[in-house]
């Protein structure tokens, strides 16, 4: 079944050159909000097809029947002439699910609207301003649509945690993900998915972010995350309205075609006093947990109650579900995951999230030590994706060849996005960087002795000291030398092939040959089969550690620009400046649920060789890499020989 999807996404790819938009992006509108003087005490209105697209409910104008409407609580499906009627807050989101052969309209952004924010007295004093009182309650909202027909064959990009800090790291948001939707045939593409912690805690940053994005072309939807929060917000209640006011809810569904879009906020803050973890004390600093409010708990069970059981539901939340990087971590996991199981039951279904920056594949079946005891549940019931994340390791790292910083993500993939095919209730996911094209999906690199060697050393640097630090580390990328030159010495105390598959799942095969010869099948270093995650030197993945080990940023520094341009800044003004050492000790790749090894024969003879690695994945699609390496009795001299000269 998996590969006829493939084949049938694949037939339904268009030749539209780059750049080009197919859809219709010129439906620019809003809610159609009606004030009057008569007090009302229920949200009323009517969803309908907005014939002249002025964003008016205008006379003659047809009403959509069966059209899920919701106040954050109940849900309703518009009558035959698209009215509907629901109990009103003083605090909600009155909003409709956009159903499958329509569209909203967008904002000039690009940022669909859907919905209106109701919030009688507003926010409190919030640093970012929050949302302005609405007063009474309008005397009717109404909901223009036009008709859209996508069909059951579209696509979606996924983008994890963007991320900045800053106007520079907004930049390289510019440079990445801006300029990869300028340059991209978005015409099959139907929508952007952001997972959460679009913003780095400065969210007075969303205008420029949203003007960016908005290159695409394409319908921007988003997800709010732990860096979205106003965090001088006493109640969770209050906790993302910024966040509403620029984007709208904060948990809401739609329809593409015969898959069902799910967004939630899983995301408490603060929970202190709420939850009973210990970081969630009264006497802890203000903090947030990883948790589904039972208010969305049962707008989701009233919301799936009119969706088909055989329609996919796609289920997009900030905090994994469930994670391999954290999963002994309660705040980084959904506390009452087991009530969303229940709720999804049997239904084909698809939990995509952020918040790691790794990319992890988590297959129904699999699980890890820690999981139960964070989210009371065991193996995973539906196919989870977390997504990677956009900004990678927080922009740190040395620049790659588009001026950003490289930041190689925590399990070793390097920073990207994913592009979800989807051909009616199936769907095929690829994962993409922004520098390489669809078939680059690994690296491969040599787990040898003096590699593990030289990344204890790194390592106990990093437990012993804050990074950045002026204490120079012991060791260096320079220090470890070329990767692929191997001794007789590294061979003889097991030198591993490590395959790192950014994308891959416990489904995919890996194997490599040597000089064409028989092929080495490769195995997972972890099984998903309820162990602990295994850590360390023997398990890291070589290439990414020494790429995160030298972060020469760190150490630049000029006559002109003085302490103000030295180095470079992360996180909320953390100046990253002193020696050029490693990432911090939680950054690292020690570890990777995506990493595939197989030792290296012994008996190599002493020459140039020429390694094949492929992977072939869950949807049968095959990958290749080739890469030289050479095999010595003894490190030569790696520096310029002297003595020729002298």
């Amino acid at each position: 079944m998996k590969r006829l999807t493939l084949a049938l996404l694949l037939a339904g790819t268009s030749a539209i050159a780059p750049g080009a938009f197919a859809k219709d992006t010129s439906y620019v509108g809003s809610v159609d909000v009606v004030r009057g003087d008569q007090a009302v005490d229920k949200a009323t209105g009517k969803v309908f097809v907005d014939a002249n697209r002025n964003s008016k409910l205008d006379e003659g104008e047809a009403g959509v029947a069966g059209v899920l409407v919701s106040n954050g609580r109940e849900v309703v499906a518009t009558g035959d002439d698209g009215s509907y009627e629901l109990p009103a807050y003083d605090d909600m989101n009155l909003f409709v699910t956009k159903p499958a052969g329509y569209t909203t309209p967008v904002s000039e952004d690009m940022v669909p609207q859907f919905n209106y924010v109701h919030k009688v007295a507003g926010s409190p004093d919030l640093r970012f301003g929050g949302i302005q009182p609405t007063g009474p309650l309008p005397q009717a909202v109404n909901f223009p649509l036009i008709e859209d027909k996508v069909g059951d064959t579209f696509q979606c990009l996924v983008f994890g945690d963007t991320q900045p800090y800053s106007n520079q790291e907004i930049s390289y948001v510019r440079q990445t993900v801006g300029n990869m939707l300028a340059n991209r045939d978005n015409s099959q593409t139907q929508c952007l998915l952001f997972e959460g912690d679009v913003m780095g805690d400065d969210l007075s940053l969303y205008p420029r972010f949203k003007k960016i994005i908005a290159a695409g072309g394409v319908p921007q939807y988003y997800v709010a995350g732990n860096h979205d929060l106003d965090f001088d917000a006493k109640n969770d209640a209050d906790s993302f309205d910024t966040f509403r006011r620029e984007f709208g809810p904060e948990y809401y569904s739609f329809d593409i075609g015969q898959v069902h879009f799910v967004v939630l906020d899983d995301v408490r803050y603060p929970c202190n006093g709420v939850d009973a973890h210990s970081f969630c004390d009264l006497s802890a600093k203000p903090s947030y947990n990883g948790v589904i409010s039972e208010r969305q708990l049962e707008w989701l069970k009233n919301d799936l109650a009119n969706v088909p059981q055989d329609k996919l539901i796609v289920v997009n939340a900030h905090i994994p579900f469930v994670t391999y990087t954290d999963a002994e971590a309660q705040k980084h996991q959904v506390d009452n995951l087991d009530k969303l199981y229940e709720l999804i039951g049997d239904r084909p279904a698809l939990g995509l999230s952020g918040h790691t920056h790794t990319t992890e594949q988590i297959l129904p079946g699999e699980y890890f030590e820690g999981w139960e005891a964070a989210t009371n549940t065991g193996p995973a019931k539906f196919h989870q994706i977390v997504t990677g994340a956009v900004s990678g390791s927080w922009w740190a790292g040395d620049l790659n060849n588009s001026g950003v910083p490289h930041g190689t993500q925590r399990l070793g993939s390097p920073r990207g996005y994913y592009v979800l095919d989807f051909s009616g209730p199936d769907y095929v996911d690829t994962y993409m960087t922004f520098e390489g094209t669809e078939t680059d999906q690994l690296h491969v690199s040599f787990n040898t002795p003096r590699f593990r060697e030289w990344a204890e050393k790194l390592v106990s640097y990093t437990d012993l000291y804050d990074v950045p630090s002026d204490i120079i580390p012991p060791v260096t990328v320079n220090d470890l030398g070329d990767m692929d030159l191997l001794t007789r010495k590294d061979l003889n105390e097991t030198t591993y092939v490590a395959i790192n598959v950014w994308n891959g799942s416990k489904e995919s095969e890996v194997s490599f040959t040597i000089n064409g010869g028989p092929a080495t099948e490769a195995v997972r270093t972890q099984k998903g089969e309820g162990e602990a995650v295994l850590d360390g030197p023997t398990y890291a993945d070589p290439l990414a550690l020494a790429k995160q080990s030298t972060n020469g940023r760190i150490a630049v520094k000029s006559a002109e620009g003085g302490e103000e341009t030295a180095g470079f800044y992360t996180w909320q003004g953390t100046h990253w400046t002193g020696a050029a050492g490693p990432f911090q000790n939680w950054m690292l790749s020690t570890k990777s649920s995506h990493l595939w090894r197989a030792e290296l024969p012994a008996d190599l003879p002493v020459g140039l060789h020429t390694l094949e690695v492929t992977t072939t994945d869950r949807y049968g699609r095959t990958f290749t890499q080739a890469k030289t390496f050479e095999v010595v009795e003894d490190l030569p001299q790696m520096t310029w020989q002297e003595e020729f000269w002298q």
